[in-house]
């Protein structure tokens, strides 16, 4: 069986933000040299997700709406007045907890004859909800 385990690292400069990592996954499938196996693709960061869709500005624009919508951004610790309890340890990203839980850890992919085994319109991202310091993402690869 072979393996491969590799960290990517991510520098977001914005709050949050949607950054494809399909072309370094499938890099690192091809340097895998794993023709039948699976790959698992995590964020490493409880604010920050892995997830596959359309690679559409308008559906990221809608996904980035839609989540403010159900978890405004508020740095307050008050919840009568839309804050969170989380942000009274000192933090202000509460919102991002939410929004991460709701996109997911993590995929995990097949890999068939040396390539990704997604959909005609699938494709892999990174998105940061509380961006501005560096992080990882895990890629770990297994198989034949």
């Amino acid at each position: 069986m072979k393996t491969l385990t590799r960290e990517l690292w991510m520098d977001i400069s914005q709050r949050r933000q949607i950054v494809s990592i399909h072309k370094e996954v499938e890099d690192l499938v091809a340097e895998s040299g794993v023709t039948d196996g699976l790959i698992l693709i995590n964020a490493m960061h409880i604010t920050a997700s892995v997830f596959i869709n359309d690679n559409e500005p308008g559906l990221h624009a809608d996904y980035d709406r839609w989540l403010e919508q159900l978890a405004p951004f508020n740095p307050g610790g008050d919840p009568n007045s839309g804050g969170y309890l989380h942000n009274q340890t000192g933090e202000d990203n509460a919102d991002a907890h939410h929004k991460r839980q709701i996109m997911g850890r993590e995929v995990v992919v097949a890999i068939t004859e040396g390539q990704l085994h997604l959909g005609p319109w699938e494709h892999i991202f990174y998105y940061e909800f509380d961006g501005r310091r560096r992080k990882r993402i895990l890629v770990k690869i297994i198989g034949e």
